[in-house]
């Protein structure tokens, strides 16, 4: 008789986790002058601050390392586009990176007039209705943009941030809110506040028909992505007058088509008011100087009367509605139900909900669907939005399972919710999980930021209380209260949207208008830039590691220990890592897979997955090429029982026919899946390019050989795991002697390991002329990989490849960006890198993307071959992508267990100390003509695999064929199955 485990463990987590409640109370207090608002425990201690002219300030400080995480939040989104201009919200985050009358300009009074004349042909081209007539607009609007495009200068917002330093620029639009983020270096503030005061002072809608352009390839993504689809036709079923079903973030093909300048003026007039944004910074900060350097940049902002969306709520859904999708991706399904208000008790109530169905371990979905293999995969989950919130079951069937039954399945699960059939102990299981990922959530600058913009955009922040105590009020919900809810929620209300494998009939093509490449001026640089730039800032010093000093080593047994010590909290990771994978033994990812669901003499596999769960710990085997991974990690005081329970499951675990019959039979479906999908097939090219017939993609057990598979075949691979060599890796609160002492005794290991078999090797090919591998698809779009083998790894261009990427091919400043996606509008995504590979015996790789509409191929092709015959010049963006590469490592701080990851990654490419010492080093001399000569020595004039996904229908192969010979792969030779 097996004891039940899942019990002791509930027993175990009444510990400080599990029982402490905390009190988050409001609090005001006043520095420096400026008053705050604060909630007590707040482990962020963030202060809220409102400027008199109305601007939200949301300032958390964590001087751990020196970067801060900035984001700039505007309460308006797609909710509140007007209905005959939707995407309008989603326009202007993509023009609000163009500039001003002070930057993005070389002369803003001789712009301005081509401007305003582009805005009027575009209001005339919205009320035109005749193509011929609309045509002739267009290539007036074409002619007047290229006179315009003398006088502004492309990018130079992100010209400005690779001279701060910034090391992420990005911005989003949801249905309710529009986010710009950077992150920066701390030494940089006063530069960086500068820029972005001026950004929404007086923005300009400059280079639009091109922006235009990249925002039709972002609506292509959308049709090629069938998930995409999922959701906006569940959003559409689940809320017939809301917005958030009614008006897509990206808008209809109609009205992008018909943009209006006008109505996005209207729109930033509107809504990008200081009384409806906030300013939000979290990382090292000073309070007290920060919000003095705010309030007097953004003194300048007026307030005014808002009108924010204030839909009529919506009628209860009264029936089951059933949507059917096509695409070519593989079958799926969700099951939705809408939900409530933010910071309701019934969303916390659901949310609670999604983690007893669904956790990954121990839901019920968790331990009767997928521990038992009943679908190829199946979780639950609650999304929140402002006014509504999504409960969502998803799913996706195994073969010879339709939609229909997977649905079923699903819906038994809310069935035994209804019915009270799970344990009660999942609750404080829940609430013990949700506070150990908070403890190490909130270390994080981009978790503090996120954490509160989502409050300012839900409630204005004016219940970050009670987001905070969430937690807490979850602890106090009872199994009753969870089934008398479920019982009223859970009626024939849903939505179930099933995707089917077939064609899209619904697809509208965009056409594809004549578009002349506009002038960059890449060289130009404002007077605002310039000062910005020539603007001084204290230096950050490096700091580089130690790794006699920053790591401890050790033995346990024969294994070697490395160990960082935690003097933070009570939270460890611990890790058995193996150099050998599953180019060492093929069936060692197959049998990490099986021991999910092997049970041993003491507990059954459901048991052992609760009890993970109820004392807050993870472990995980992850089996890469050439390492494979056994991880451990939760609360210290809970780590005897973790390391215990792994030692049973790894060295009893005992064979279990169906369990593997179905795992069998879940990996072939999964194959079959992987067929589908369009990003898994690029990727296999890329690899056919790269090794030829015999390459990674393609290497592995064929269909046969998993049928085949045998239990003792597995069970001894997961027997005898420890005795292969393996080194032990330990961050937590112990010391390095006290560690060793207790895996010593946890893991008891042989008087020497057994050798691992030859790993195998894959030959690369040298490119030596042109060649195109092709496979065909049905989408929208066409996706094209450069790729060429380019020589072995040398550590000594390590400087130059990080430099020559950041200018070339690497950002939204870089010159690959410029000249396909700003100058010549081919494509929303592209990019160009010299990729160094992670091990010394491996090669470099040239590798350049773009993802643009089937009739845009060749232009697309055209461009990206012009960027790596000729290298375009300028100084200005030269030095700021030195200087950028420079202060990324200056600002870089590698802490925790990342030291050892650093230390094992050095050790691959050869080192035997921190690289980025080198690194930096060599950065400091190199000029453009090292990285002109780079360019010249290993892009320019060199032969290329062209990798190419996309559909015969929508392309003319014969195109193909002019930029080299066409060899047409089949799915077997890409995926070896």
């Amino acid at each position: 008789m097996k004891f039940k485990l899942f019990t002791l463990a509930c027993f175990l987590i009444t510990g400080s986790i599990a029982q402490a409640q905390t009190t988050y109370q409001w609090k005001t207090g006043t520095s420096a002058g400026y008053p705050y608002k604060y909630v007590t425990n707040d482990p962020t201690k963030t202060r809220f601050y409102t400027l008199k002219n109305g601007l939200t300030v949301i300032l958390s400080q964590n001087n751990k390392e020196p970067n801060i995480t900035y984001k700039m939040a505007i309460r308006a989104g797609s909710n509140t586009d007007p209905r005959t201009n939707t995407g309008l919200a989603h326009y202007l985050e993509h023009l609000l990176f163009k500039g001003t009358d002070k930057f993005g300009t070389l002369n803003y009074a001789k712009e301005k007039p081509y401007l305003d004349k582009i805005e009027a042909l575009y209001e005339s081209y919205n009320k035109t209705t005749d193509p011929a007539k609309r045509k002739e607009i267009y290539k007036e609007i074409d002619k007047v943009s290229g006179e315009a495009s003398n006088y502004s200068i492309a990018n130079e917002y992100d010209k400005m941030m690779k001279a701060v330093g910034s090391g992420s620029t990005n911005a989003h639009t949801s249905v309710e809110e529009t986010v710009y983020e950077e992150d920066l270096p701390s030494n940089a503030i006063d530069k960086f506040l500068a820029i972005q005061a001026e950004r929404f002072r007086n923005p300009v809608f400059r280079i639009f028909h091109t922006e235009l352009e990249a925002v039709y390839e972002e609506k292509n993504i959308g049709m090629d992505n069938d998930g995409r689809k999922m959701y906006e036709k569940m959003l559409y079923a689940l809320f017939p007058t809301h917005n958030y079903g009614q008006q897509t973030t990206i808008g209809t093909i109609e009205h992008l088509k018909n943009p209006s300048l006008v109505e996005i003026r209207k729109y930033y007039n509107k809504y990008y008011v200081p009384n409806n944004m906030a300013l939000i910074m979290s990382g090292d900060i000073n309070y007290d100087d920060l919000i003095k350097k705010i309030d007097k940049d953004f003194a300048y902002m007026t307030a005014k009367p808002l009108s924010l969306y204030n839909p009529a709520p919506e009628k209860p859904l009264t029936k089951v509605q059933k949507v059917d999708i096509y695409g070519p991706s593989a079958e799926s399904l969700y099951i939705a139900y809408r939900g409530f208000a933010q910071n309701t008790h019934q969303s916390l109530l659901l949310d609670l909900i999604g983690s007893i169905l669904s956790n990954g371990k121990a839901g019920l979905m968790d331990i009767n669907i997928n521990k038992q293999q009943k679908m190829l995969r199946a979780g639950a989950g609650y999304n929140q939005m402002k006014d509504y919130g999504i409960f969502i079951l998803s799913g996706s069937p195994k073969a010879s399972q339709s939609l229909e039954d997977a649905q079923k399945l699903l819906l038994e699960q809310i069935e035994l919710l209804k019915k009270g059939e799970f344990d009660e102990s999942l609750i404080k299981a829940t609430v013990a999980n949700i506070k150990l990922a908070e403890i190490q959530a909130y270390d994080n600058n981009d978790v503090r930021a996120d954490a509160t913009m989502n409050a300012f955009i839900q409630n204005r922040a004016t219940e970050w209380d009670k987001m905070l105590s969430a937690t807490d009020a979850m602890a106090k919900i009872t199994k009753k209260e969870i089934v008398d809810f479920a019982n009223k929620f859970f009626v024939e209300n849903y939505v179930a949207i099933l995707k089917h494998k077939g064609e899209d009939k619904s697809i509208i093509k965009v056409e594809k208008p004549i578009i002349t490449a506009v002038k960059t001026n890449t060289n130009e640089v404002s007077p605002f830039t310039k000062n910005i730039i020539a603007a001084p800032v204290k230096p950050i010093a490096p700091k580089f590691l130690d790794y006699k000093k920053d790591l401890s080593f050790g033995k346990a047994s024969i294994a070697d220990v490395i160990a960082v010590q935690n003097t933070e909290n009570g939270i460890f990771r611990m890790t058995y890592r193996f150099d050998m994978g599953a180019y060492n033994y093929k069936l060692l990812p197959y049998a990490a897979q099986y021991l999910s669901f092997l049970s041993t003499d003491k507990y059954t596999a459901e048991d052992i997955s609760k009890a993970f769960y109820n004392i807050a710990c993870n472990y995980s085997i992850t089996v890469n090429n050439d390492v494979t991974t056994v991880s451990v990690s939760g609360l210290q005081e809970n780590f005897d029982q973790a390391v215990a329970l792994v030692e049973d499951v790894l060295t009893n675990c005992k064979p279990n026919e169906k369990a593997l019959e179905d795992l069998k039979g879940r990996i072939l479906k999964s194959r079959e899946n992987n067929k589908l999908n369009k990003s898994a097939i690029l990727g296999g090219l890329m690899s056919y390019a790269q090794y030829g017939a015999d390459n990674p993609s393609n290497y592995g057990l064929t269909n046969d050989e998993i049928k085949n598979m045998k239990s003792a075949d597995l069970i001894y691979m997961l027997h005898n795991l420890s005795n292969y060599k393996h080194t032990i890796t330990y961050y937590g609160p112990k010391t390095l002697a006290d560690f060793s002492t207790a895996i010593t005794k946890a893991h008891p290991l042989a008087k020497e390991f057994t050798p691992a078999a030859p790993m195998k090797k894959f030959v690369y090919t040298k490119t030596d002329s042109n060649k195109v591998y092709f496979a065909d698809y049905d989408m929208v779009q066409a996706e094209i990989r450069w790729v060429r083998n380019s020589g072995l790894y040398d550590p000594a261009n390590a400087a130059k490849i990080d430099l020559f990427n950041n200018y070339f091919g690497g950002g939204m400043g870089s010159v690959v960006f410029q000249t396909i996606r700003e100058s010549k509008a081919l494509a929303y995504s592209t990019f160009a890198v010299y990729s160094s590979p992670n091990s010394k015996d491996k090669e470099n790789t040239v590798i350049a993307y773009v993802g643009t509409q089937a009739d845009k191929m060749n232009d697309a092709v055209a461009g990206m071959n012009e960027l790596l015959t000729v290298l375009p010049e300028s100084d200005k963006s030269f030095a700021l992508s030195k200087t950028n590469s420079l202060n990324g490592i200056e600002t870089s701080r590698i802490t925790k267990d990342g030291i050892i990851y650093s230390y094992f990654a050095d050790q691959k490419l050869g080192f035997d100390h921190d690289s980025r010492i080198d690194q930096y080093a060599s950065l400091k001399p190199l000029n453009f003509d090292d990285v002109k000569k780079f360019h010249q020595e290993n892009l320019a004039g060199k032969r290329y695999n062209y990798c190419v996904v996309a559909s015969e229908k929508k392309i003319n192969v014969a195109d193909l064929q002019k930029f080299g010979p066409v060899t047409k792969l089949s799915l077997e030779q890409i995926f070896g199955y």
